[in-house]
């Protein structure tokens, strides 16, 4: 018999109105694959059991109501510890927000229990979301479930993990440049970016305003539709919140490919890449070319300068954002005799060295003087990528490239090489520069085991088609019971 733990969204959701089994069932499942696996993993900060067990129980009554809340309700939710949750230590993995408790749930949240979630616990992160591997936390790394010796990817890593080793269903996490997707594909699970203001980032504790967004991590494609079912929509308390209809996520689902224009983006594959996982990719679009797709090289020539433009955006915008952790209002506080030693010496033990260091180098590229040759150049640099990809969308219908240039990676590598490091985000940044909506799906492993990601990315509230890529990416992967495999060795 399958373990609870390893269903897919939805397998479970079919199961609970069935009746075959309980949430409260498939609570006690996720709980006792959590205890086999986070001595070893460390995906999680937090778990919420009495909150969890309310919910689960609350699930069930309203099943047997025949209240039917959305695809979500009893389902074990992870939530990554930058979302702000009423009542539970919310800490985005930083020694400056230690105890913060919020008083109130972020959109996404509320959109979560309304739809009859089950809120697991919080899940670990770079500090800040600043980081690629979940080594930048001020709790200590997480690893990955296919290899504990190497990282999980970032900075969503904690709940990437916990949902590619059964500890949670579904998790969300946050993409400023890449987040969701490279730790999904590090980890062999689905993880995927909405369009820029699709999901209200209100109550997200913020880094760089004008590139965070909420997203899913899950183990199908399917399972990722249901999820952004959830928390998607237009928000009033987010001013860059998405004011029109959300598309039909599921149009075309099943349609498979035959007739799209698949662009394959020459300066995202090829050198630069790891030579096994730009094999897996190019098989990918091999199949998808079987399957009734063309295939339009194409060059997108401002994607050079991607990572460095974003690197002047992110660490700006994080400067401002960051200002307000300053040791008067909440979090931690050390004593100075004047108000500013007060403040600096708060952020200095409060902040670790990849957030001072993206502050320092944002309140630089801000300062007067500087400005426009720094800060302002990257602008109109992000204005150029924008418009490239206006210009691919005319030629391709979606496009697609390697979701990180390599696989997982082990721990420590490239902690005292911050340029390697940011290099891990080479793929996925472009996405969070122009706002437009990206997946990441599994499709195989290398030779070493370790799961390598396929990206469809597509143009603004293109969703529906990109799933409809990414579903058939999916299924000439055949995935997933390789994944649950691997999953299972883990925790036995």
């Amino acid at each position: 018999m399958t373990d609870l733990a390893d269903l897919t969204v939805t397998g479970a959701a079919a199961g609970l109105r069935a009746g075959e089994f309980s949430s409260v069932d498939l609570l006690e499942a996720v709980h006792r694959r959590a205890a086999m696996t986070e001595a070893n993993l460390h995906a999680y900060l937090s778990i919420d059991r009495d909150g969890a067990a309310r919910a689960a129980v609350g699930a069930d009554s309203a099943f047997k109501s025949n209240t039917d809340l959305g695809l979500l309700q009893g389902i074990p939710v992870a939530l990554k510890d930058n979302m702000v949750t009423r009542g539970l230590e919310t800490t985005c993995s930083s020694k400056i927000l230690a105890g913060y408790l919020p008083p109130y749930d972020g959109t996404a949240v509320s959109r979560l229990r309304e739809g009859g979630a089950v809120i697991f616990g919080k899940t670990n992160l770079d500090e800040f979301a600043m980081g690629s591997s979940t080594e930048n936390s001020a709790y200590g790394p997480s690893r990955n479930p296919w290899d504990p010796e190497r990282v999980p990817g970032g900075s969503s890593g904690g709940s990437a993990a916990a949902v590619a080793a059964g500890s949670a269903l579904v998790g969300f996490g946050s993409d400023t440049g890449g987040s969701i997707r490279q730790p999904a594909a590090l980890c062999g699970i689905v993880g995927m970016k909405p369009t820029y203001g699709l999901v209200s980032r209100y109550g997200l504790i913020a880094f760089a305003s004008s590139l965070d967004q909420i997203g899913p991590l899950t183990r199908t494609v399917e399972d990722s539709v249901a999820a952004l079912e959830v928390v998607g929509g237009y928000d009033p308390a987010d001013s860059t919140s998405y004011p029109g209809d959300v598309p039909d996520y599921r149009a075309g689902l099943e349609s498979g490919v035959a007739g799209l224009r698949v662009g394959v983006v020459s300066e995202l594959n090829g050198e630069g890449i790891d030579p096994e996982v730009q094999a897996g990719v190019d098989q990918c679009i091999a199949g998808l070319e079987q399957a009734g797709a063309s295939i339009v090289e194409l060059s997108l020539p401002s994607i050079e300068y991607a990572l460095s433009a974003y690197y002047l955006i992110a660490p700006a915008e994080c400067s401002a954002n960051l200002a307000r952790f300053d040791g008067v209002r909440y979090g931690l506080r050390r004593r100075g005799e004047t108000v500013e030693e007060m403040m600096s010496t708060t952020r200095a033990d409060g902040f670790g060295p990849e957030v001072i260091r993206r502050i320092l180098l944002g309140t630089y590229a801000l300062s007067a003087g500087y400005y426009d040759a720094f800060y302002g150049q990257a602008q109109r640099v992000r204005t150029l990528i924008i418009q490239d990809f206006q210009a691919a969308y005319e030629q391709a219908d979606v496009l697609v490239s390697p979701t990180s240039p390599t696989t997982a990676f082990q721990l420590g590598d490239r902690t005292q090489d911050p340029l390697s490091m940011y290099l891990s985000d080479v793929c996925t940044i472009p996405s969070n520069m122009s706002g437009d909506p990206a997946i990441s799906v599994p499709i195989g492993l290398d030779g070493a085991g370790l799961p390598i990601g396929f990206q469809v990315m597509a143009p603004a509230l293109g969703e529906p088609l990109m799933f409809r890529v990414a579903a058939e990416v999916e299924r000439q992967a055949g995935f997933e019971a390789r994944a649950t495999h691997a999953t299972s060795e883990v925790v036995t």
